[in-house]
């Protein structure tokens, strides 16, 4: 078993700096290079060797590397890395289609042994991962249907920033954000086979959608409803879960910057049954006020290069099949595809 693992980091930006922050405390992971072509003042007064060239950075010795630089390059880099021989972990999303997320895939399928894994974060969440033990166990019997709203306001330089860009980043907030509900909901009820959606650009002056309404149905009937928005003054988080004798709520999701409230509620309830009134059961509250998701998804990559197993959860496989889903949304709101595709806007 593998004692220490020498990594890099692609793409300074948020999401880098995250992961940079989790290698440098893990027990395993040993970083020792960084590499960002767009960030060319980034700070170099630590230890790391620097790239501008990434292709430098996975030549020089590293065993994996974290990837997240902006949607375009993603699949560039991950399959470059792959064809290195490297162990790779990207974030999301893999890029800005579906044949880009193919394109890994073939890669992968030539180099195997290697490690591949998504960042789905939503997955390692505490809330999630009871609400996920709670569903498997049968607490409330089968899922019937679910509802998720990831909303934000765009902020004073939302329009300039890459992730409003086309080029840059392929989708607007339903590939940005809506993604990792999507990935919920697969989680929870597998593949869904329907798609109706509405999509659009209500608000901001991007080429990209600021709004996207879906509803999925799979093959046992069970419904999930999104609603992904830039336009929600109210930085918002909730997953919803109606089970056949009750429900489970999410309120609230932790990240780093705290916009989505400082705690995540985990809402139990039971549904009513014999005489008396209906609609009104009681609330079970359980609330998680720290953060381990990010140490969670990356001991597991580790696990996972250390003892030669196979990524179990934040797949290639999710991340096509969650790519898959959102091209649907995105073509099954016939004028806002034909919109898209033929002006850019």
């Amino acid at each position: 078993m593998q004692d220490r693992i020498d990594v890099g980091i692609i793409g300074t930006g948020s999401m880098g700096l995250i992961r940079k922050a989790i290698a440098e405390k893990h027990p395993v992971l040993n970083l020792v290079a960084l590499s960002d072509a767009h960030r060319p003042n980034i700070s170099r007064t630590e230890t790391y060797r620097y790239y501008e060239d990434y292709r430098k950075l996975l030549d020089s010795g590293i065993d994996a590397v974290f990837v997240a630089p902006q949607n375009k390059y993603r699949p560039r880099v991950v399959i470059d890395a792959l064809n290195r021989g490297k162990h790779v972990f990207c974030e999301i999303p893999p890029g800005r289609t579906v044949k880009d997320m193919q394109d890994i895939i073939a890669a992968e399928k030539k180099n195997e042994g290697l490690v591949l894994r998504f960042g789905f974060n939503h997955r390692f969440h505490a809330a999630v991962l009871k609400a996920k033990e709670m569903t498997e166990t049968g607490t409330c019997g089968k899922i019937l249907w679910m509802r998720g709203v990831y909303g934000k306001s765009g902020g004073r330089d939302f329009e300039s920033i890459w992730r409003s860009n086309r080029e840059w980043a392929g989708g607007g907030i339903l590939l940005d954000q809506g993604i990792h509900m999507i990935d919920l909901f697969r989680y929870f009820a597998g593949d869904f086979t329907e798609v109706k959606s509405f999509v659009s650009t209500s608000f901001w002056n991007i080429s990209l959608e600021d709004n996207a309404f879906a509803l999925l149905r799979n093959r046992q009937n069970q419904i999930a409803m999104i609603h992904a928005s830039s336009t929600h003054w109210k930085n918002t988080y909730t997953f919803e879960i109606c089970l056949e004798n009750g429900y489970i709520t999410i309120q609230g999701s932790l990240s780093p910057t705290g916009t989505y409230g400082l705690e995540e509620k985990l809402i139990l309830a039971r549904r009513q049954s014999g005489d008396g009134a209906a609609g009104n059961p009681d609330e079970s509250i359980t609330g998680f006020d720290t953060d381990a998701s990010w140490e969670r998804e990356v001991d597991d990559f580790a696990d996972c290069i250390r003892s030669g197993a196979k990524a179990q959860s934040g797949t290639s496989h999710d991340a096509l099949q969650a790519m898959k889903l959102i091209d649907r949304v995105y073509r099954n709101d016939a004028s806002w595809y034909t919109r898209w595709k033929s002006t850019g806007k």
